[in-house]
């Protein structure tokens, strides 16, 4: 039996693709390479250069290869594009995602482990953010992913498949040989790191009159490699029979923007501008997981949550890659 990994050249499906060639298993990587890189597919999965759009190439991968779990990375991702272009999301995301759940109901695989976010929870009702609240996503990516799920339970009545939801707070952090190189890049601390690096002439912190305790916006960091970590334990849950569930991903703890800008300093021993803006439409002051749900049912727990260990994990990638997969 083998995995799918569709979007196994991007940041977090990398990863992903990695650790499960080291757990053993039989892995196919399935990305069109038109945010992906690959170079950071793992040397000994099987590529397929295609999209989830195609499918002809998805049936002809089920079939030739196994397949008994896919994981679902492939996606488009920018909340500001989202808005600027929401059919690119909700073809990309939506429809791509509806062809693999087409195409492996016509191969009979069973588990789908799907990379979903907290954008579905918009501005959440209370924190920590439990699965059980309410969802009301704010832009087109958020209500994407939000389609998906919902399509899952669906199909789960409908075929017997049977999946894993995991919503992710905000991924970061890197390993030894994978990391985020995304073009362009909307993310805090990749953006932070390049303020260091002398390739951006400062960053920005836009509110610092937010009710928390130094003003600025806070945030639930999780390390790719803990992300990562909790798809393989979802896969093993479905394999021993556990029933389609959804799962928040996070370290149950929020570090400000502020406190993320100094970190950067500690761990980098560099300086560099901040500049104070005006508050973003649509930023919420505090979104923090609760976690306790994949803690308990999964017997995942983050290793990685100290936002210096992020940050150290992320520079050290960089300065290895200084030109990230292009070199």
């Amino acid at each position: 039996m083998a995995v799918l990994v569709t979007g196994g050249a991007g940041y977090i499906g990398g990863i992903a693709a990695q650790q499960l060639v080291e757990a053993g298993e039989q892995v196919v990587v399935l990305d069109s390479l038109v945010t992906g890189h690959r170079d950071a597919v793992p040397n000994s999965a099987v590529f397929v250069e295609g999209s989830t759009l195609d499918r002809p190439l998805l049936d002809q991968v089920l079939r030739e290869h196994d397949i008994d779990t896919v994981m679902h990375f492939a996606a488009s991702i920018e909340v500001g594009e989202s808005v600027r272009d929401p059919g690119k999301y909700f073809q990309n995301n939506v429809s791509g995602a509806l062809s693999v759940l087409n195409a492996m109901t016509q191969a009979g695989v069973k588990h789908f482990i799907f990379s979903s976010t907290a954008a579905v929870y918009g501005n959440p009702e209370a924190v920590p953010i439990t699965e059980e609240m309410a969802v009301g996503p704010l832009n087109p990516y958020g209500l994407s992913k939000l389609m998906v799920e919902q399509m899952l339970a669906w199909f789960a009545s409908a075929h017997g498949l049977r999946y894993a939801i995991l919503r992710y707070f905000n991924a970061c952090g890197a390993s030894r040989e994978r990391g985020e190189a995304h073009d362009p890049e909307s993310h805090l601390i990749p953006n932070i790191l390049m303020a260091a690096e002398g390739k951006r002439e400062h960053i920005s912190v836009f509110g610092r009159d937010y009710p928390t305790p130094d003003g600025t916006c806070v945030r639930d960091y999780i390390h790719v490699e803990d992300l990562s970590d909790a798809h393989l334990k979802a896969m093993s849950y479905l394999r021993d029979g556990g029933e389609s569930d959804v799962f928040n991903l996070g370290n149950n703890i929020g570090n400000s923007v502020l406190e993320v800008i100094e970190t950067v300093k500690r761990v980098t021993g560099r300086d560099f501008p901040v500049v104070y803006a005006d508050r973003r439409p649509g930023d919420s002051a505090r979104l923090v997981a609760s976690s306790d749900k994949a803690q308990k049912i999964l017997n995942w727990k983050p290793r990685k949550g100290a936002i210096a260990t992020i940050v150290e994990d992320a520079w050290n990638w960089r300065q290895a890659y200084p030109e990230g997969y292009t070199q």
